[in-house]
């Protein structure tokens, strides 16, 4: 008996690895993905194809279908073999990955740990079922597991950790790093600790809004002058009637000066004025020293302008006739 394969597209089918798409797809872009498929689908056929035909037959521009291919060997999606674009197989790839020896937790030692708190787990499978629809791949579960214990993170705030990251930017690995290595390093472990945070932002953010405002600026602020604000109320605590004292002084002028804003709010850090109080009654000897050096320097100057003040001598018709010769002799 002769068996022979029907290998006619009509009745064939190209799978795609569920691996793929927990975690490869979520960061990879629309052209990468069309690419990927249409690898996959020319690989099971034993096909070949062109950077140039594959733009034409996906109607992608030529340079960004070299782009997609660059980015998808650099993912490690694709690698370069004998001047030939071959597939990694991503299933092989993934379980290499999470049981080689790492310093990281291995998925058991994740097992372990989940069973030893009951909390943890079930913090695990709540993330898992909120944000994943429950089909969170098996590295994610490792990477929670390392996160826990690298931050010291209670598992309410690593959930809201989660819950942070798919509100902003979404699930990415390196963004919920990013976000994890921030709160760690302003010291957030607990919840408490984690709202005392997010009211300290929002007052932030609402100063940030009334500068804007009493200033006219009309705009946004940019990244360096939210940074000198976060200063003013992380740093050096000053709310915002204290930071308005300071703004009134820029009345009139067309630009106000950021720079200027942040030299006296520094020196007035600097030299310890916690109160508003503290400040007016610094400001308000200040601004008396120069009041009063300005009227000596007025007066000098007065001073100096009427010493060239001085009486003229008046001659009479006779003393000017002296300097006259008759001609008329």
């Amino acid at each position: 008996m002769y068996f022979e394969a029907n290998n006619s597209v009509l009745y064939s089918d190209t799978t795609v690895p569920d691996v793929f798409i927990t975690e490869y797809l979520p960061t990879m872009s629309s052209e990468g993905v069309k690419i990927y498929v249409y690898i996959l689908f020319m690989s099971k056929h034993n096909k070949s194809a062109t950077p140039w035909e594959i733009s034409k037959n996906l109607n992608i521009d030529l340079e960004k279908v070299k782009d997609a291919l660059l980015k998808l060997e650099d993912e490690g999606v694709t690698f370069k073999e004998d001047k030939k674009t071959r597939l990694v197989d991503l299933k092989e790839k993934e379980i290499r990955k999470l049981y080689r020896l790492k310093t990281t937790s291995s998925p058991t030692e994740a097992l372990e740990n989940a069973l030893k708190n009951k909390k943890r787990n079930e913090i695990t499978h709540a993330i898992n079922e909120k944000f994943f629809q429950g089909l969170m791949s098996p590295s994610w579960y490792t990477d929670i597991d390392a996160w826990f214990d690298r931050y010291k993170f209670d598992e309410d705030v690593m959930y809201t950790l989660f819950q942070h990251c798919y509100d902003h930017k979404g699930l990415a690995k390196n963004y919920i790093e990013k976000v994890a290595d921030s709160w760690y390093s302003k010291s957030i472990k607990s919840g408490f600790e984690l709202d005392k945070y997010y009211m300290d932002s929002q007052k932030t953010r609402d100063i940030r809004g009334k500068i804007a405002k009493k200033l006219k600026l009309g705009r946004m602020l940019t990244e360096y002058e939210e940074d000198m604000v976060d200063k003013w109320c992380g740093i050096y605590n000053y709310d915002f009637d204290i930071i308005e004292l300071v703004l009134k002084r820029t009345t009139g002028k067309t630009s106000p000066n950021f720079n200027y804003i942040h030299a006296v709010l520094t020196d007035w850090n600097t030299r310890g004025f916690r109160t508003k109080e503290q400040i007016m009654e610094y400001t308000t000897s200040m601004d008396s020293k120069k009041s009063s050096a300005s009227k000596t320097y007025a007066n000098a100057n007065t001073n100096t302008q009427s010493h060239n003040n001085f009486d003229q001598r008046e001659y009479s018709a006779e003393d000017l006739d002296k300097y006259y010769v008759d001609v008329s002799e």
